[in-house]
């Protein structure tokens, strides 16, 4: 008779296999991409499904509005469905801005142009000759397929083709087609919030993205962009005295946004006009309501634009905070000097190296070392008989 034990060998649970999706190597967490991989890696490989990105904008909203079209872009690539709320622009604008994905690492075989080559007659074939090496490769079309691997590259030089565009699933949600008045029940949210939170869980309900609906059909991820919360233009007055009357307004929004967000495949990005709101105590508030935190400190406009120190980049970046999920502790950044700059074609993250100081003073040191070298050269030459090398 075996004897009875409680032993159970552990076995490893299954993960959602979602296309542009990984894993967590620290805590198992399903992650995606923002579409900057700099910014992944600083946010411990990637945005955690169910968790909220506050992006504090510069005071142009040029860098800001940037990394949320890369966002965006990123699930455009990976065919998730996007939600994009706006009250200054319309939500069409700024998914017309989107950066055009570099579609060499994601180009797909097209068999049927393959069939074409070897069907022409041969005089067309020998009209144009190749290097042997290639001649029996297949042909490749740059039409965007969906793409399983993590992360892509952008060029913001460029805007998205109109055919790309048309493939991603776009919910929208535009402020000046819903009221802004506060509620007569006194509530402590806006109208406007009010209403993207119903318009928020409609989608993920009716569109199957809460986790606790039956798998009927593949699951996809809803990737969430809200532009400028707490402006004006979204009947908030945050932005506008010190003691605003609607104070609790946006935090009760964010309560709602993480209830939603905890139990769906969903991820969200959040910007705030943070250098306009005066009481930094409801700041702080707002930022430990999300999940990462990251401000932009632009150079645009400030002095820093001509300091020749930081000619090489745009600006500053802060990690206000990091996720705590599924440990006791969270790994921050091991370095807090990061910059972040605009090249011709594309947005990049870089810890900040200050160049060497090359200034006039120590140039005119330099080179009176030099003159009290020579000086004292040519005086021990004059000591020798004609001898230009010196005997020790």
């Amino acid at each position: 008779m075996l004897n009875a034990t409680s032993f159970q060998k552990k076995t490893r649970s299954k993960l959602i296999s979602i296309p542009g999706t990984r894993p967590s190597v620290q805590n198992g967490q399903l992650l995606v991409s923002t579409g900057v991989t700099s910014l992944d890696y600083l946010l411990g490989g990637g945005l955690a499904v169910g968790t909220v990105l506050l992006i504090e904008e510069d005071r142009y909203d040029s860098y800001s509005r940037m990394i949320l079209k890369y966002f965006l872009a990123e699930g455009v690539v990976c065919r998730h469905e996007l939600f994009v709320a706006a009250a200054q622009d319309n939500p069409d604008d700024i998914l017309q801005e989107l950066p055009a994905p570099i579609l060499d690492d994601i180009a797909i075989h097209k068999p049927v142009e393959q069939q074409r080559l070897f069907c022409e007659p041969q005089d067309s074939v020998d009209a144009m000759k190749i290097a042997w090496r290639y001649q029996n490769l297949p042909k490749v079309q740059s039409a965007l397929a969906s793409s399983s691997r993590f992360g892509h590259y952008y060029d913001v030089s460029k805007t998205m083709e109109p055919e790309i565009l048309q493939t991603a699933k776009c919910h929208r949600f535009n402020v000046p087609e819903h009221p802004t008045q506060s509620s007569p029940t006194h509530s402590p949210m806006l109208e406007s919030y009010t209403a993207l939170l119903k318009s928020l869980q409609e989608v993920i309900y009716k569109e199957g993205f809460d986790v606790a609906t039956a798998m009927s059909k593949s699951r996809n991820i809803l990737r969430i962009g809200l532009h400028s919360l707490g402006s004006a233009l979204w009947g908030d007055d945050l932005c506008c005295c010190d003691n605003p009357r609607h104070s609790h307004a946006l935090t009760t929004f964010l309560y709602g946004l993480r209830s939603l967000l905890r139990s769906s495949l969903s991820v969200a990005v959040v910007t705030v006009p943070s250098h306009l709101i005066q009481n930094r105590a409801l700041m702080d508030s707002i930022t430990r309501l999300c999940d990462n935190a990251i401000a932009l400190e632009s150079f645009k406009g400030s002095e820093r634009e001509t300091n020749p120190l930081y000619k090489d980049y745009h600006g500053l970046l802060h990690v206000r905070q990091v996720p705590h999920l599924n440990c006791l502790s969270s790994q921050f950044p091991d370095h807090k000097d990061l910059a972040f700059k605009l090249k011709r074609k594309q947005f990049s993250i870089e810890r900040m190296h200050l160049p060497p100081d090359l200034s006039e003073r120590v140039s005119r040191v330099s080179r009176g070392e030099l003159a009290g070298a020579a000086v004292v050269n040519s005086a021990c030459g004059s000591g020798t008989s004609g001898n230009k090398h010196l005997d020790f």
